[in-house]
């Protein structure tokens, strides 16, 4: 499929899924969301691809939602009713759930702005890395809204309550390192190490058996609203099923021979 502001590449097993609305600091409009949706649906989909890079080509990661767009859905007669309006605004968001969906690993790039509804993408990856001039804010409650995607409910296993808490309330924004600080984020980088940095990690992890790799994410995300008795016993029957693989056996082979394991996804 070819998309309008999206670049992807894919090689070596690692896609990277550029951002590249660039007129509008990548702003999360209801099409761009949906193209970000398709495209994680269709490399999740896609058994050449063990991981995933999500960067920018703007001098912004992203600005968040687009509020030019939001404006006119809220306040030009778009949404009929107070139930009508919030499933408008769900579809905005399309790009956190086509990634929460993605059984591969993600690895967020992140530069410049990061804001709001891009904030909230972030949070559904799986390792971050920012560069020094990377700034993080969930600026919503300065607009008038509230975050309605996960944001809160992710945050609360991410980072601490008083963090949290800070984040959502002050909704200032915050340095890269602050976001490190409060772990937010993997590391923090010079800008021109960002995308080699995440790429290498990237090839790193799809040098791993895919199949162990997405039981892994799977069992971590169904784990997350468990009990952690119910959490254990997923983890024992999806980790089990691992183990009947073909990988399951070449793994521990190529250990044996001191060799480089070959991992064939089955």
């Amino acid at each position: 499929m070819s998309y309008q502001n999206l670049e992807i590449t894919i090689e070596d097993h690692v896609a990277t899924v550029t951002l590249a609305r660039t007129d509008s600091m990548n702003a999360l409009s209801l099409s761009f969301s949906a193209e970000i949706a398709t495209a994680f649906r269709e490399l999740g989909a896609n058994d050449e691809v063990r991981a995933i890079v999500l960067a920018s080509k703007a001098t912004a990661f992203c600005a968040g939602l687009d509020l030019k767009e939001f404006a006119a859905i809220g306040m030009k007669g778009t949404a009929k009713s107070s139930l009508e309006f919030p499933e408008k605004l769900r579809a905005l968001f399309e790009s956190c759930d086509g990634i929460e969906a993605c059984p591969k690993p993600v690895i967020a790039a992140v530069n410049g702005y990061c804001f709001a509804g891009a904030f909230e993408i972030v949070l559904f990856t799986d390792i971050r890395i920012a560069s020094e001039n990377a700034v993080f804010g969930l600026t919503e409650a300065k607009w008038g809204v509230s975050p309605c995607d996960g944001a809160i409910t992710r945050l609360t296993s991410q980072v601490s309550w008083c963090h949290m808490m800070e984040l959502f309330t002050l909704a200032d924004p915050i340095s890269a390192q602050d976001a490190f600080r409060m772990g937010l984020v993997n590391k923090v980088v010079p800008l021109k190490d960002l995308m080699p940095t995440a790429e290498k990690i990237a090839r790193r992890i799809a040098e791993n058996a895919p199949l162990a790799l997405r039981n892994i994410k799977e069992v971590a995300l169904r784990s997350l609203s468990m009990p952690m008795d119910q959490a254990f016993a997923l983890e024992w029957s999806m980790g089990s099923r691992i183990m009947t693989t073909e990988d399951a056996k070449e793994g521990p082979r190529a250990f044996a021979e001191k060799r480089k394991p070959n991992y064939k996804g089955r």
